[in-house]
């Protein structure tokens, strides 16, 4: 059974953090089995007396009594946690030891002893984001594997090496080295924030996953509310994410078509998530250094403290860009700088500095960068040229979703409406 495809999913990552505090990451499986063996008692349980009231906690209290099962049947013959060893070796402290690993504080800490872990520095990117998917959000191998345009198999694969090297690689990582911590901090903030973009705008069967986005933030928050990981960069990191993540609610039209940021009803942006990217966004002006997050979210600022988009000041968003660029000198930056200008100086100035970028190979399988070509053309008059950018970058659509964004796009330029007499 795969608890990725059962509801109280955050749940699974919960008690799999938990029950590796109390087992040892050598004895992830056997956490991972026991998180199962729950989600069995749930099913078979709920099934004739009703679910609980409190479902989360019922899950927790019977991880947590498998947990002391477990301990009490194969101390003798198996090693658990190796600073837990002489608490988990009798009874005068076990089951103590057992309930103050399941009280919140812990499970808080644990989740981010297991985050870290995720981004062990002998995996892969990718390969970390899909562990922290797993691990810690409950996703089963068959969402992951539409996540990352993947087949189930290889990602099945993927992440039973990666599980593998976790197991062999040492304690469960120690939050209260702070050196240590700060070290992995920018692995464990790339692994997020690729989840994110996978959800936001990712390459899977859809363009838009909310319950990615959803996750991502969550392990954000978690790490920039915990003492040791509040920061200025993770405040910034925060921001960016609710800041884009308010968006979500127009990312999509009624018809589940992808919809531009031009035509975003603005007011139905979540402006929850607006208070809290500004309040986060305020926090991280406390440092010194400025990150890619900061600049991120002050760019994302602008276009939330923006009323319509005819509003925005693309002046302060192309400033913005050329910080961010001098920051993350990537290909999209780039486009993204040259598209504010655009909007800012007129088409003909977008046309120019989307140009300059012809040639890159990354912005060449990028179908958005030859959209935004297309845009400025047809600006332009250049109807005909704008047209064949479309054919192209619907050659390069990555989902269903972008093929039928960039169609309706290619069509519309096609067929402009006629003017009435």
């Amino acid at each position: 059974m795969d608890s990725g495809d059962l509801p109280y999913r955050n749940e699974a990552g919960r008690m799999v953090a938990a029950l590796t505090r109390v087992f040892g990451i050598h004895n992830l499986e056997l956490a991972e089995d026991v998180v199962q063996d729950a989600f069995c008692r749930a099913l078979e349980t709920w099934k004739y007396r009703g679910v609980p009231t409190d479902p989360a906690a019922w899950l927790m209290r019977v991880a947590r009594n498998r947990a002391l099962d477990v301990v009490r049947r194969e101390r003798t013959a198996r090693t658990f946690a190796p600073d837990l060893g002489r608490l988990l070796a009798t009874e005068w402290t076990v089951s103590g030891v057992v309930a103050e690993l399941f009280d919140e504080t812990a499970i808080t800490d644990d989740q981010l002893r297991m985050m870290f872990s995720c981004c062990h520095p002998k995996l892969a990117q990718s390969t970390q984001a899909m562990l922290v998917l797993q691990l810690l959000c409950g996703f089963g191998a068959r969402e992951i594997a539409a996540g990352f345009v993947s087949e189930r198999s290889a990602v099945e694969r993927r992440l039973s090496r990666a599980k593998r090297t976790l197991m062999n690689g040492g304690p469960l990582f120690d939050i209260a080295d702070r050196d240590d911590f700060e070290r992995r901090l920018p692995a464990v903030l790339d692994a997020i924030y690729l989840l994110f973009n996978e959800g936001y705008h990712g390459s899977s069967q859809h363009a838009v996953r909310s319950e990615l986005c959803g996750e991502a933030l969550r392990l954000a928050r978690l790490i920039a509310q915990h003492p040791i990981g509040s920061s200025p960069t993770t405040h910034a990191f925060c921001a960016s994410m609710c800041l884009h993540a308010a968006r979500l609610p127009e990312r999509l039209d009624d018809g589940g078509n992808l919809r531009s940021l031009r035509d975003h009803d603005r007011s139905r942006w979540n402006s929850r998530l607006i208070d809290e990217g500004h309040a986060w966004l305020e926090r991280s002006a406390s440092g010194n250094g400025i990150t890619r997050y900061h600049l991120e979210a002050a760019i994302a600022w602008q276009h939330a403290a923006s009323a319509r988009f005819d509003d925005t000041d693309w002046s302060a968003i192309a400033g913005l860009y050329d910080a961010l660029l001098r920051v993350v000198p990537s290909p999209v930056v780039a486009l993204n700088r040259a598209i504010a200008i655009g909007q800012r100086d007129g088409p003909a100035a977008g046309l120019t500095a989307v140009a300059a970028l012809e040639g890159d190979d990354r912005l060449e399988r990028y179908p958005f960068f030859h959209a935004a070509l297309a845009e400025f053309l047809f600006d332009e008059g250049r109807a005909e040229d704008a047209v064949a950018r479309f054919e192209r970058a619907l050659s390069l659509a990555r989902n269903v979703d972008e093929r039928n964004y960039l169609r309706r796009r290619r069509d519309a330029l096609a067929s402009p409406p006629v003017s009435a007499p």
